[in-house]
């Protein structure tokens, strides 16, 4: 016969059905059906009870409790209790512990099992039960208390586990090396600081010293994460025993506030301690050779990893990935990328991110396509990346594709996709739809707001961007660096020079920003095309900023205005901080060019082939039907380049009979007048529009032409022609800016290629754009 507990109280008593689901309870509870005893039933091992027998059980309870305990001592009942909730524990049944709970409770047992309640609820997912348990039960263990806390944190309740753990010492209970290791998790996910150092000064006084290791780790991480990696480091060092969790985090600290080289320093004295590093702490050194971009000390953690076997894990592959991508090695970081079986989110948005940002745009919307494929849903950062790839290659519909994706995903009100769509909207000369998306974004930051002054500054809408510049006081949004340098040049591609100059000495004397050199070169450039090159150069002498791209700045617009002395001084400065630049050597050949002397372009171009500088070909490409055609000058190796060629000796016949006259000015070579006609007739964005036309001729389709270089003047001219002769809109993007051509007009007012000897008053640069903003049906706020 098998005696329960020693009550006196057998099986037989129970009623046959009862019978059976205890003996089948209790054998599978320990697994012995004979000679049974409270120490088996504390120590055994348990087993899991099928759902089935549980809810038996539990139908049978209240009948076999009403006759079992009623011989049973306090310590055999709470004990019977303990088991039963143990077993709930191993098949997570919060419903089944209720039900004990319930029972405990009439017969008085709550608050002793109160405790072992609390831990049942927490490890079955419960933080909510386990708390209701926690506020009734009078006098509550420590561990309780911890629990409570480090399930807290887990959840992602920071602010409740700090509750708890101010309650502790008021009720009597003094913090643990285990509540401090939680709680100072919770002040740094909240980033309470003041509340963190009371916490470490609390433990100092309690005697869980920083020496302790779990103690010192949760320290240093919560230094690192607010910021404070002198006192981060101070724990470190003070630490006995350090292990590899502590060096981990100091690792992360360094990396995360771009003290990358600290990161790799620490790792150094970790290794030296014989300390093995673990598959975090090598994918957050990877992190820091990536950004450092330090491809010796990457290829020896890659050579550590595989050591290590950690070659597959998952975020040791990522982490490999993102380094040889920041180290500008493409191909490297692909091979990585095949090594993944099943690739996840953050592994095809780390490939993705790493082609655009390498100027793979085209291989990154191929990966996009095969995630997508996989179904495997994009995040905000996916799609932020996907779209700066269209953006760069001005590819509208596609872009506009996944604008769409955007809002099935729900992620449009996101205002990192947002700013992303602005600026792609905006770099595909779609101003208008790029301010529609910033007025659907439900919370505006300063980010979208740069995007937005952005979009308005490429596309020469000056006043449209110093409008939002200004009502971003009503909105108590700070402009920083970024939002200036827009303004400003917003100012340099709408020829706003007052304004530009009232912006440039307000962030000057503003004291809340600190000036770039961007900066400085955009205000050279604004003065510079004004004609003010002498206020450009002493602007630069004041300063006194060495930066070569800044005198370029002025070089060039001495070319514009043919001031040849001035340019050979400015160039004089340039070949001082460069010697072997090359675009110095271009400008200067360009000037001399434009003003016929063809002696010093010979002997400039001497010198540059001694120097084995090239000049990059000036190239344009054109979007039609999702295909992208490109085109340099005088090349006829397209497929359709007898049709190409027939259309555009068609566009020029019919512009010359509206006024067109080729500008041989633009001609950079010594040739005699006739050639020098030809060649123009030849420009990489006439070969694009003529072929634009060609293959869209019976369709009203905006043309987009994207230039790697300034759009050429003559070009620029024959252009506004031929959007008056066709009545088709031309957007052309070049390196600087965008430019609308429509019904002849150019939104930029021509004031790119006005020389101060032939330059455009204020109004009249005025009245074109106003001109223009009406037919484009340009909003102006």
């Amino acid at each position: 016969m098998i005696h329960y507990v020693g009550s006196g109280h057998g099986l037989s008593s129970l009623a046959p059905c009862q019978k059976e689901m205890q003996r089948c309870l209790l054998e599978r509870t320990v697994g012995f059906p004979e000679n049974l005893n409270w120490f088996t039933i504390q120590h055994a091992k348990p087993r899991p009870i099928p759902p089935s027998i549980v809810k038996s059980f539990t139908c049978a309870a209240k009948s076999f409790f009403a006759t079992a305990h009623n011989g049973a001592s306090f310590s055999e009942s709470l004990q019977l209790y303990s088991s039963l909730i143990q077993q709930c524990i191993g098949i997570k049944s919060i419903t089944d512990i209720t039900k004990i709970q319930s029972h405990a409770l009439k017969r008085g047992f709550h608050h002793s099992l109160g405790n072992k309640l609390i831990d049942a609820y927490l490890k079955c997912g419960s933080v909510v039960y386990a708390r209701k348990v926690f506020d009734e039960v009078p006098h509550r263990h420590i561990v309780a208390w911890n629990s409570m806390i480090a399930s807290y944190i887990r959840n992602g309740r920071s602010k409740e586990a700090i509750d708890i753990y101010q309650r502790m010492v008021p009720d009597g209970i003094l913090p643990d090396e285990f509540t401090f290791s939680s709680v100072f998790k919770a002040f740094s996910d909240l980033g309470l600081v003041h509340e963190g150092q009371r916490a470490h000064g609390q433990s100092v006084v309690l005697g869980v010293g920083v020496s302790n290791v779990f103690v010192g780790s949760a320290l240093v991480d919560m230094y690192a994460k607010f910021g404070k990696m002198r006192d981060a480091r101070l724990v470190s060092d003070q630490v006995v025993g350090k292990d590899v969790v502590l060096f981990t985090a100091l690792i992360v600290g360094y990396s995360h506030h771009g003290e990358d080289g600290e990161s790799l320093q620490v790792f150094r004295n970790m290794t030296k301690k014989g300390i093995e590093a673990n598959e975090y702490t090598l994918s957050s050194v990877l992190v820091c050779c990536g950004n450092l971009e330090d491809l010796t000390s990457g290829r020896l953690i890659h050579g550590l990893i595989v050591k290590a076997g950690l070659e597959s894990a998952v975020a040791s592959q990522t982490s490999l990935l993102t380094m040889y991508y920041r180290c500008g090695l493409v191909d490297d970081s692909l091979k990585v990328f095949k090594q993944f079986i099943n690739p996840n989110q953050v592994t095809w948005t780390s490939v993705i991110v790493g082609l655009v940002q390498n100027g793979r745009e085209e291989i990154a919307l191929l990966k996009f396509r095969q995630m997508l494929r996989s179904s495997i849903t994009p995040n905000s950062f996916t799609l932020s990346s996907v779209l700066r790839a269209c953006s760069s290659l001005a590819m509208l519909e596609q872009g506009k594709q996944i604008h769409a994706i955007v809002m099935k995903f729900g992620l449009d009100i996101d205002k990192y996709v947002g700013a992303a769509l602005i600026d792609f909207y905006g770099k595909c000369g779609s101003t208008e739809i790029a301010r529609s998306v910033f007025n659907g974004l439900l919370e505006v930051d300063v980010v979208s707001v740069n995007s937005m002054i952005y979009s308005y500054a490429q596309n020469g809408f000056g006043h449209e961007a110093l409008q939002l510049f200004s009502g971003m006081k009503d909105t108590g949004l700070e402009p920083n660096n970024v939002t200036w340098l827009g303004v400003l040049s917003a100012c340099n591609n709408a020829g706003l020079l007052e304004e530009g100059c009232h912006i440039f000495s307000s962030a000057r004397n503003s004291g809340n920003i600190e000036l770039t050199k961007d900066h400085y070169a955009c205000m050279v450039d604004l003065l510079g095309r004004a004609g003010r090159l002498k206020e450009a150069e002493m602007l630069i002498n004041q300063v006194n900023i060495s930066d070569v791209v800044i005198w370029r700045t002025l070089l060039s617009a001495c070319r514009i205005h043919g001031d040849v002395e001035m340019a050979k001084r400015v160039m004089n400065r340039v070949i001082d901080l460069a010697p072997e630049d090359g675009g110095t050597h271009v400008l200067l050949s360009n000037l001399y060019a434009s003003t016929g002397n063809w002696s010093k372009v010979i002997e400039m171009k001497s010198a540059m082939r001694e120097m084995r500088l090239k000049k990059n070909p000036a190239m344009s490409w054109v979007d039609v039907e999702r295909e992208i055609h490109t085109f340099m000058a005088g090349d006829w190796s397209h497929p359709n380049f007898r049709d190409i060629r027939e259309k555009l000796e068609e566009l020029i016949e019919k512009v010359k009979e509206l006024g067109y006259v080729p500008d041989t000015r633009f001609v950079l070579q010594d040739l005699d007048e006739e050639k020098k006609i030809r060649s123009l007739y030849y420009h990489s964005e006439k070969l694009a529009v003529a072929f634009a036309l060609w293959r869209s001729n019976y369709k009203n389709t905006t043309i987009r032409i994207l230039k790697n270089l300034r759009v050429c003047g003559d070009c620029h001219t024959w252009m506004k022609f031929v959007s008056k002769i066709v009545g088709r809109d031309i957007i052309a993007r070049d390196v600087k800016r965008f430019h609308h051509f429509r019904n002849g007009l150019c939104s930029c007012g021509d004031y790119c290629w006005k020389s101060c000897s032939n330059s455009i008053s204020p109004w009249e640069l005025e009245a074109a754009r106003l001109v223009i903003r009406l037919l484009l049906w340009q909003p102006c706020g």
